[in-house]
């Protein structure tokens, strides 16, 4: 093997003990026995994009739901399943690396051995890259033995993060036919997932055997939507920035003289920035949904921070921390205005050096405006998924520039009349996303890679293994799967009313709801936050102790368990057609009626498609 990829790791006392941590399994997923019972047919959330997605993907659009059941459920209609033939399956890292990735692979590993000695677990190495050239791995106890409960990728490793092209996707086919998989598992993110659902797609049509499940791992905790509560490695990462976040602040209140400017990796949306400030108190956080929604210029943002901190200098405090996502950049008209002009003219193959030259009037005034290192972060050429890279262009010190020239203005001025402006800036990513996982990643991930050893052995392709009710304890969680394709939408674009969605069916990344409660939450702190510098120290990760099983504010607070209210529901529906027979009487079908025509019209009305333009992302 001419990789470095699953060498065993030299670890340290503390991971040693880590490694020796063995998640627990919530009941249904206990013993050897598989039972699963089936849902209706799916649909999708937005109406507006049914027949769009049901006509890309004929094979895999409006597959059931699937719940998988503890041994003493009493489910007349339900699926058993007793016997384990050995079962091939492939297993690789799609995407950035995500703490608790190691986990899923480990969970997978032990649901298939326990069931059959003899089923092979194959790790393709370098990810995508591995899985065009067939570059495997086995997974055995002493592959794993030095990354059960650690962070990275490294036991198998990543590299290009697509499986898109006809080129890729028939690579991949190839691949799993001539490694003769039953079931291809794939570990990542929005695009990641996206991506699978097609090869499930293109699987089915080809009638090729190998089953594809999606595993939402993304510390940018992005992959929400009605089945999916939170993602594996988004716990790790803001508690992780949180305590570097704190310490910075501790930092700022001691020395009294400097405002740090942090962003936080995240991609296009700001769930860990949300989180972190309700973790650690920062004193402004700058909201990429916010800034989207209000319009703001860079120079409204700029306003805003130099009021604040005017506001700050008139109680004697000249010091101050402000996190800002690193998907601002993406949500600040002018600026992604501008990217998108850029990104076109390197999708004409123009080069980089040229670009500056062939920009419209106003976009070659605005980037001439801008300080030189903004305008080369800005000219790299877009990730696989089109959109900016995030981590390289430095918002942060963007902002302070603006905020420094401001406050300088004010002070010669004479409106503001207190000490000096001082800022520090920092970018917090890498840090964290290689942290050893928290324990509930650890455990979250665990039992992940088993319920995709339950889809396969269901023989369900197309899926994604979920887990929910995730903010109670292991043994209460739920665990089923949901088909990929019932998580898409079509992106829709602002043009006039009657738009029609416009794209290809995709999973898209999940905004910060400004309606929900993780959000008012924020709103309701923001001001104390901004002038009484709570400052709030989280501490490091524990796996054992106080706060080791503590949850994220954005799990603990949303009310989400969407699957769960499925099945009340569901038996609400049951217990009405017992009720509800040739025979009862007149009064009972009156009533059934009556309740069952003012519930349809009011759920008609909310399901009513709306055109309405939506902001592409």
């Amino acid at each position: 093997m001419d990789s470095d990829f699953g060498v065993p790791r030299e670890l340290s006392e503390l991971q040693k003990k880590r490694a020796q941590y063995h998640p627990e399994l919530p009941p249904c997923l206990q013993g050897i026995t598989v039972r699963v019972e089936f849902g209706d047919s799916t649909t999708c959330a937005d109406p507006s994009s049914t027949n769009v997605i049901g006509r890309a993907f004929p094979h895999t659009f409006g597959q059931p739901l699937a719940h998988f059941l503890r041994a003493t459920a009493k489910v007349p209609d339900a699926q058993i399943i007793t016997e384990h033939p050995p079962m091939r399956v492939g297993v690789l890292f799609c995407g950035r690396q995500s703490p608790g990735g190691h986990n899923v692979v480990w969970g997978l590993y032990k649901a298939i051995k326990i069931r059959n000695p003899d089923s092979v677990l194959l790790g393709f190495v370098g990810g995508t890259e591995g899985l065009f050239t067939q570059k495997t791995r086995e997974i055995t106890d002493e592959v794993l033995a030095t990354y059960k409960n650690q962070g990275g990728y490294d036991l198998l490793g990543r590299t290009v993060d697509q499986i898109r092209t006809t080129e890729q996707v028939n690579a991949a086919m190839t691949a799993c036919n001539d490694l003769k998989l039953d079931g291809l598992v794939i570990i990542g993110g929005v695009t990641s997932n996206s991506d699978a659902a097609q090869l499930a797609e293109t699987f089915a049509e080809a009638k090729c055997p190998t089953k594809v499940v999606g595993v939402p791992v993304t510390l940018n905790g992005d992959l929400k939507n009605q089945f999916v509560e939170t993602n594996v490695g988004f716990d790790t990462v803001c508690r992780v920035n949180s305590q570097l976040i704190s310490n910075v602040c501790i930092d700022a209140q001691s020395a009294e003289k400097y405002y740090y400017f942090i962003r936080l990796m995240g991609r296009k949306v700001s769930h860990v920035a949300l989180e972190c400030a309700l973790q650690s108190h920062p004193n402004m956080l700058i909201l990429g949904e916010e800034v989207a929604l209000s319009k703001l210029t860079i120079f409204d943002i700029a306003k805003q921070i130099c009021d604040a901190v005017q506001a700050r200098a008139e109680k004697e405090k000249y010091h101050g921390v402000i996190l800002i996502p690193e998907g601002l950049v993406e949500s600040i008209p002018e600026l992604y205005a501008l990217l998108q002009e850029i990104h076109g003219l390197h999708n004409q193959g123009i080069l980089t050096d040229k670009i500056s030259s062939r920009l419209s009037p106003w976009a070659s005034a605005l980037f001439e405006f801008l300080p030189p290192f903004i305008r080369k972060q800005l000219l790299l050429h877009p990730e696989s998924d089109d959109s900016a890279q995030l981590s390289q262009i430095e918002t942060e010190k963007l902002l302070a520039q603006l905020v420094e020239k401001e406050m300088n203005r004010r002070m010669e001025e004479g409106i503001y009349k207190g000490k000096k402006f001082n800022a520090i800036c920092h970018f917090f990513g890498y840090q964290a996303r290689g942290s050893v996982p928290s324990k509930f990643d650890c455990d979250y991930a665990y039992v992940l890679g088993h319920i995709c050893y339950h889809i396969l052995a269901a023989g369900l392709n197309g899926y994604m293994a979920t887990a929910t009710n995730l903010k109670h304890p292991v043994n209460k969680w739920r665990c089923g799967a949901a088909p990929l394709t019932a998580m898409m939408t079509v992106k829709r674009y602002s043009r006039g009313p009657g738009a029609v969605p416009v794209g290809k069916p995709a999973i898209h990344p999940s905004t910060v709801d400004l309606k929900g409660k993780v959000y008012e939450l924020l709103r309701q702190k923001a001001p104390s936050f901004l002038m009484d510098d709570l400052y709030r120290n989280p501490g490091p990760l524990q796996f054992e102790g106080p706060g080791a099983d503590a949850k994220t504010y954005t799990l603990a607070i949303e009310d989400q368990d969407y699957m769960g209210r499925m099945k009340k529901l569901q038996e609400y529906l049951d217990k009405v057609k017992s009720i509800v027979k040739p025979g009862c009487s007149q009064e009972v079908v009156k009533a059934a009626l009556s309740s069952m025509a003012s519930v349809t019209e009011v759920l008609s009305v909310m399901t009513t498609p709306s055109f309405g333009g939506h902001q592409p992302l």
